[in-house]
């Protein structure tokens, strides 16, 4: 099958039913049926990585993921929000990766009810989400765009890395999650951000050109079931054929605005490939002044550069996946991508 045929099949027939035989068929019925999802997505899963592995990944999808949060240092230094939450019972365990990320354990205290995450001190968020704004690491003094901001994690870790310096540009389409974006970056004691209600497609009629981009892209959320379980019924395969066309488009005004030179991450919460690899796969093919830069932070696998057997750019192997079954966290991909410099 040659390069970039499959997505080509799949947004014409919303099928993948040629890469897995009739006893796999069958079989993944079976699984649907004994773990509440629809059978095209276990289809998927057996083709994505054999049926071992997609079993493995069921069943991380029935465990909990484990609370973690992002000390705000921007309103208080990590020490003393350490200290304040210790006190209080919480247990905190750090992320590696991550400077002010951690698991932590509120027991039977909601997160949100601390009068520290009251005055900022810590934002709730996940891992892989947290490491979304160290992937594109924005320097001090830089323009920033946030391309899908609410409710504002990824702005407010920007803000923070980039220590209230620069201009970040935060755009949300939908009025009341912009309300919860810009509640949150007043929470966080944010200086430098701008919040833009509308839509990100018209990115380029802003007439900046930012050093960096941030692309959190809607998407089918299938890294999400453990999570929201009825995600496991919830989407069809016309859902992510959606999501991906979108997903395309975004990208397309995302490159046009970014300056020459300038770096642009993008990520989902989804282990779809279709919104994902393949997406990248033909920004790279539509855009040759695109490439795949490596991530600096180590974490999770190295994403597909073959799903369902289709040969992909081998560059996406510098891009990330966080997956439930291998890493106890919510699934997610996270790409960075370059723009050439002009000549």
């Amino acid at each position: 099958m040659e390069r970039g045929h499959w997505r080509l099949n799949l947004i014409a027939n919303g099928s993948d039913r040629i890469l897995i035989g009739k006893e796999q068929r069958k079989r993944a019925k079976e699984l649907a049926k004994q773990y509440g999802f629809l059978p095209y997505m276990i289809e998927r899963y057996i083709a994505l990585w054999g049926e071992q592995e997609a079993i493995q990944f069921l069943e991380a999808c029935e465990q909990p993921i484990k609370k973690s949060i992002r000390l705000n240092t921007l309103r208080a230094t990590a020490e003393e929000t350490l200290s304040r939450l210790k006190a209080k019972g919480v247990r905190l365990e750090k992320v590696p990766w991550l400077d002010t990320g951690y698991i932590a354990d509120f027991s039977r205290i909601s997160p949100g009810s601390l009068l520290e995450h009251m005055r900022g001190f810590y934002y709730v968020q996940g891992v892989p989400s947290m490491t979304v704004a160290e992937a594109l690491s924005p320097q001090p003094d830089s323009l920033v765009v946030d391309m899908a901001a609410a409710p504002g994690g990824k702005t407010t870790h920007m803000a923070q890395m980039m220590n209230n310096s620069g201009v970040i540009v935060s755009i949300e389409q939908d009025r009341l999650r912009t309300a919860s974006l810009e509640s949150n970056i007043h929470r966080c004691g944010v200086t430098n951000s701008i919040v833009l209600r509308g839509d990100s497609r018209n990115l380029d009629q802003l007439g900046i050109a930012p050093d960096y981009i941030l692309l959190d892209a809607p998407c089918s959320g299938e890294g999400l079931i453990a999570l929201d379980p009825p995600r496991k019924r919830s989407k069809s395969m016309a859902d992510i054929r959606f999501c991906a066309t979108k997903q395309d488009v975004l990208l397309d005004a995302a490159i046009t605005a970014l300056a020459p030179g300038g770096t642009l991450v993008y990520s989902t919460c989804s282990i779809a490939p279709e919104e994902n690899e393949f997406v990248i796969d033909n920004l790279l093919k539509r855009r040759p002044e695109t490439r795949i830069a490596p991530i600096n932070t180590e974490f999770g696998i190295p994403a597909y550069p073959n799903p369902y057997g289709v040969e992909l750019h081998e560059s996406l192997t510098l891009a990330r996946r966080f997956l439930p079954h291998k890493h106890n966290l919510e699934g997610f991909f996270i790409c960075r991508i370059e723009k050439e410099e002009s000549s």
